[in-house]
């Protein structure tokens, strides 16, 4: 099976066909995308924040990370959830979409740098808590991800502006 086989059969599943004819149902899928959304880079920018130095340097950046965590995840999963509904009511469009693409390469990324972030920078937070100005490392990777994020949204919003509507492979 194909990469075209596979777009198809997403692309013509009852659950895409029902968001492309409902003209109701794909602006409330997109709006809680983008709700997620929001409240994915707005957790991620806060801890960010604090590891550059910029915001809450009077909070232990344990503490910010722990309290913000919950909200990341549980956005992230409807995120996800929401995007790849989206995805499948136009597959084949979106995989030929240089903005789609680059989204879910810098999703990539983001996933990369968060890993590197809690398994071996961060590997320790509490040890920090005590420190306004964190490490150079873990200063960077706040900046790393912040970019990486606002990178995401821009790819984000311009996919909807550029999409070409393809309704099936040859």
């Amino acid at each position: 099976m194909n990469i075209n086989t596979i777009l198809q059969i997403l692309y013509s599943n009852p659950l895409a066909q029902t968001i492309r004819e409902n003209e109701l149902l794909f602006p409330w899928v997109e709006a809680t995308h983008v709700l997620a959304i929001t409240l994915v880079f707005g957790s991620i920018a806060l801890v960010d924040l604090r590891l550059i130095g910029i915001r809450s340097v009077d909070r232990s950046i344990s503490r910010v990370s722990k309290e913000l965590l919950p909200i990341t995840w549980f956005a992230f999963l409807v995120a996800v959830i929401t995007g790849a509904i989206l995805f499948s009511s136009n597959a084949i469009s979106y995989s030929q979409n240089v903005y789609f693409l680059s989204k879910i390469i810098l999703l990539g990324l983001a996933g990369v740098n968060m890993m590197i972030f809690q398994f071996i920078i961060g590997a320790n937070l509490e040890k920090w808590d005590g420190h306004i100005q964190l490490p150079p490392a873990a200063r960077i990777a706040g900046l790393v991800s912040i970019t990486l994020w606002t990178a995401i949204i821009i790819c984000g919003r311009w996919i909807g502006f550029t999409l070409e509507p393809v309704l099936a492979l040859s």
